[in-house]
This record gives C-alpha cells, sequence and structure tokens, in this order.
C-alpha cells in the first residue's frame, strides 16, 4: 500500500476510536492526480446524507490544468464506497453526542484509491497541551542523552 495523502492533525486533534476502509468514487483525471500525491485532507470530514456516506473538503487539483474540464471544481464533494451495514453502523455511532468521520489517510491498495476514516471523538484544549508538553519533554531528554553520549565518545557513562 501507498500512502498519498495524510491528514496528520486528526490523531492530534481527535482520539480515533474505530477505522475504516472506504473507496473513492473518483474521475479519471481525479485518479491521476491522486497518484501523484496532490491530493489534501486537512481540514476534509466526512458525513452521510441517507444511505450514502460523502468528503466534503478534500482537494483534488487537476493533473492536466489544460485539459482538464471548465467545469471541474477541485474541492467538490465525492461519494465514499462503503457496505450498507457499515453506513448503518456508523450512523448509530455518530448520532451519539460528539463524535464524527474523519479521513485519516489516502492509499492505493491493488491499484484502486482508497481512504482510511476514522470514527473520532474532539479533544479538549487540555489534552492538547499536555501531549505538546510531553513531546517537549521527550524532545529534551533524547537531546540531553544525544549531547552526553558525544561527550563520553560513544561509551556509556557508569554515572
Amino acid at each position: 500500500m501507498i500512502t498519498l495523502a495524510v491528514n496528520r492533525r486528526a490523531r492530534f486533534d481527535f482520539d480515533i476510536l474505530e477505522t475504516f476502509e472506504a473507496g473513492l468514487s473518483l474521475h479519471g483525471y481525479e485518479v491521476k492526480s491522486v497518484k501523484m500525491g496532490r491530493a489534501s485532507i486537512g481540514g476534509a470530514h466526512a458525513i452521510i446524507r441517507g444511505e450514502e456516506a460523502y468528503i466534503i473538503g478534500m482537494q483534488i487539483p487537476p493533473y492536466q490544468p489544460d485539459n482538464t474540464p471548465d467545469t471541474y471544481d477541485p474541492s467538490r464533494t465525492k461519494k465514499l464506497i462503503l457496505k450498507k451495514a457499515e453506513i448503518r453502523s456508523l450512523i448509530g455511532k455518530i448520532i451519539q453526542k460528539g463524535l464524527t468521520l474523519t479521513p485519516i489517510r489516502v492509499y492505493t491498495k491493488r491499484g484502486l484509491v482508497k481512504m482510511e476514516l476514522g470514527l473520532a471523538r474532539g479533544k479538549k484544549k487540555e489534552d492538547k497541551r499536555q501531549k505538546i508538553k510531553e513531546r517537549d519533554a521527550k524532545r529534551k531528554i533524547e537531546r540531553t542523552l544525544k549531547t552526553r553520549m558525544q561527550i563520553t565518545g560513544g561509551r556509556r557513562d557508569s554515572t
């Protein structure tokens, strides 16, 4: 599987409770553009209307701007291909307060463009701050250990 686009903020802004794999219904020139790694899923989200799922806010710039139809919209709503049982399950879970369906990454699987969706709950500001503090502390520890190893010449120190 080749990863084509990643939503890096998804795991920072949300607690991912469950993941789903969905196909994307795209035009041919959109598939070419996505396979070249031009897709952007930052800020996108999925919705369910009736018995169908859609992705909103996914940007796919034209593969060849000169050959793209005049009516092409890079941010058009794209249909997600899921099984009916999965959609019914998602409808029940999204109705719960605070849950949303967010894209995590776009990838290819056996030549087809797929999207990994996460059923997510939004994090609070305090949780995000705590995560940043932990990350900074980890970097500081690694930096200290690295300089200590350089000072001792790569030998392990007995202190």
